[in-house]
């Protein structure tokens, strides 16, 4: 008869499990047959799995829907698998262009949690009693980035008037991307230069933003959220532009729950973590002012977001 195999490993056998669930085994005393490590293990991952399932349990439901203006997407993507992680729910997650999210919202389309651009459009959802509440969520801001290297040596926003610089735009992408950008070279006194000096208006910030990586041009007006992204990352130079010169409309975030959403608790959960320390965090790395930081205060109570 062949002697069943044992595990000799001396010291401890470490078994790492799904959302990091762990079972240590011994084996110094007592060597673990194959037979009952196996067992062991199956036995842990049940566990693991009904621990998910206990967690979801909490709720109605075991999922939610979330939209968000697609500027958020870097930040929301990697909240969700964490709230997944830590309540077993899964997130249907949807970015896309905010104010058409907006419009079918008004209309008759439905969502759990909203997260807006522009807190106008929050505001309106409220009057309209199509959103039960909403709260600040973050806040973007605008630099001027060039290529590697700054080659044309630009030093601020009144640069974009000087003889020969190349300034590339997206006069045409989707509100209030392009929109911004214009408005605030309008307040900065440096429109109708820059204007005449663009050698490229193109209709998406990310691929303007690519060509600007590439040489095409010396200086963009951009959200500093896009230089956050992965495609972008520590491929510009970037400086800083005076905050006096920033629209306010296209500066707020909020993320409400929807009278629609099945599940209050479980909506009213996922806004608390998302505008918790940890969730917040997802924001401020992916290039945004976080909503509960100084800064953020600051801005809360300056352009007045809040749920009256």
């Amino acid at each position: 008869m062949l002697k069943e195999p044992t595990l000799s490993c001396p010291g401890v056998c470490l078994l790492i499990l799904p959302e990091g669930n762990q079972t240590v085994m011994t084996s110094k005393a007592h060597p673990l047959s194959r037979r009952t490590f196996l067992t062991g293990a199956a036995t842990t991952i049940m566990g693991a799995a009904l621990s998910t399932n206990a967690r979801a349990a909490q709720f109605k439901t075991t999922s939610i829907q979330v939209w968000s203006c697609g500027g958020l997407a870097e930040a929301f993507r990697p909240a969700n698998a964490r709230f997944k992680e830590k309540t077993g729910v899964d997130v249907a997650y949807t970015g896309a262009f905010a104010a058409a999210l907006g419009k079918s919202l008004l209309g008759s389309a439905t969502t759990d949690v909203f997260g807006a651009r522009v807190l106008g459009l929050a505001q309106k959802l409220r009057q309209t009693g199509k959103m039960v509440y909403f709260k600040p969520l973050c806040f973007t801001r605008y630099v001027l980035v060039t290529p590697k290297g700054n080659p044309a040596g630009i030093q601020g926003i009144a640069d974009l008037a000087r003889e020969g610089v190349r300034v590339i735009q997206a006069p045409e992408a989707s509100p209030p991307g392009g929109q911004a950008a214009t408005a605030l070279m309008k307040k900065a006194g440096v429109l109708a230069a820059a204007t005449k000096n663009t050698v490229l208006a193109g209709t998406c910030v990310q691929r303007t933003m690519q060509s600007l990586v590439e040489g095409e041009g010396d200086v963009a007006v951009v959200e500093y959220r896009l230089t956050r992204m992965p495609l972008f990352k520590d491929k510009t130079e970037i400086l800083p532009i005076p905050a006096e010169y920033f629209p306010p409309p296209p500066l707020t975030f909020t993320i409400g729950v929807m009278k629609t959403a099945p599940d209050r608790d479980l909506a009213d959960a996922y806004v608390d973590f998302i505008r918790s320390a940890e969730g917040q965090q997802y924001f401020e790395n992916a290039g945004f002012i976080p909503a509960i930081s100084a800064e953020g205060q600051r801005l809360v109570e300056k352009l007045g977001v809040v749920d009256v």
